[in-house]
């Protein structure tokens, strides 16, 4: 039996001229602008052309462009290696390429007996998770895939990948004294969590999970969010405001990214470059940024545990259960 992965992952620009189609792909979704269509594409029109110029300095510090596409093949070879004969993986960006229309038809000319549909994303969102395979059920259904295919929900606090995050604290901390544990996760307004997106309380459940698998006395640890973009409410508190909060009571930071298992602009620029200077600046005596679990065979462990299970269970399957978002409900057994 053939057996097709697909890893949904965010995508980024390949070279300079990708910034702005990139950009408007990201902002003329209606899982994060949400308003009318005619709407929506004005305003992605317009933030793109704006946002465009700010974000080409940020991927020209990286070399022109994003990082995350090598990095997630990384993860998809890596993951293939672990399950085996009868597997075969495949990279599905949401907004940049490989996308979905191309990554369909490569999955049909594999001619899988079924999908497993798996998000790198380890906490469950509408923005993210929900739009990935809103988008893969829609161009499927085009493109006449008509192939038994389940859903890995989400897997905040599968032990594997809490064990990860764990392992990578620790190669480059051992002492904890003086420091405070900053856990910095992608925002969402405000508004999008009201309307029952269990990202915020799912990233909750990750960092009690870690913190527990730490096992250090009352250690000081605080969950803040970045990457905040337009003039609405967003979930905090912020990055920045931790940050300062920490420079002010003079406490030595380890920032921990808990909801990105990849690097890319918002851990090499975000928080190696413009959150270290404003803690240089805030008066915070030292920081240290730990790095993602990219393909430690730990998460990739955890990973290929996830395929099994949805697989085994028929269906999606989120871990922990509870507050399973209503596009999974009824998840036949936990991760």
């Amino acid at each position: 039996m053939k057996t097709a992965v697909v890893l949904f992952n965010l995508g980024g620009p390949d070279d300079v001229q990708a910034i702005r189609p990139f950009l408007f792909n990201l902002f003329n979704d209606p899982a994060i602008i949400r308003v009318p269509r005619v709407f929506r594409y004005l305003l992605a029109q317009l933030i793109s052309r704006k946002r465009a110029p700010v974000a080409a300095k940020i991927y020209d510090r990286l070399g022109g462009k994003s990082p995350l596409l090598d990095n997630t093949k990384a993860q998809a070879a890596a993951l293939q290696d672990v399950l085996g004969e009868g597997f075969q993986t495949f990279v599905c960006m949401r907004y940049w390429h490989p996308m979905t229309e191309a990554v369909v038809q490569d999955v049909m000319a594999y001619a899988p007996d079924r999908i497993v549909l798996l998000p790198l994303y380890p906490q469950f969102s509408t923005t993210t998770t929900a739009s990935s395979v809103k988008k893969w059920q829609e161009i499927a259904g085009k493109q006449g895939l008509n192939v038994s295919t389940t859903t890995a929900c989400c897997y905040p606090t599968h032990p594997d990948w809490v064990q990860a995050v764990a392992v990578k604290i620790g190669e480059k901390v051992d002492n904890f004294q003086g420091t405070r544990v900053l856990f910095s996760a992608h925002g969402l307004p405000e508004s999008i969590v009201k309307q029952g997106d269990p990202y915020q309380w799912q990233v909750e459940q990750t960092v009690a999970a870690v913190v527990a698998a730490l096992n250090v006395p009352d250690l000081d640890y605080q969950i803040c969010y970045q990457s905040r973009v337009g003039p609405m409410k967003w979930i905090g508190p912020s990055t920045e405001s931790a940050i300062e909060r920490a420079g002010a009571e003079k406490k030595n930071l380890v920032m921990i990214p808990i909801a990105f298992v990849s690097e890319h602009s918002e851990t090499l620029v975000e928080l190696d470059i413009e959150y270290r200077h404003l803690a240089e600046e805030a008066g915070v005596p030292q920081m240290i940024r730990i790095d993602t679990v990219g393909d430690h065979p730990l998460y990739i462990g955890a990973l290929a545990d996830v395929v099994k299970k949805t697989l085994a269970c028929g269906g999606a399957v989120c871990s922990p259960p509870q507050r399973c978002p209503k596009t999974f409900s009824g998840c036949p057994c936990a991760g």
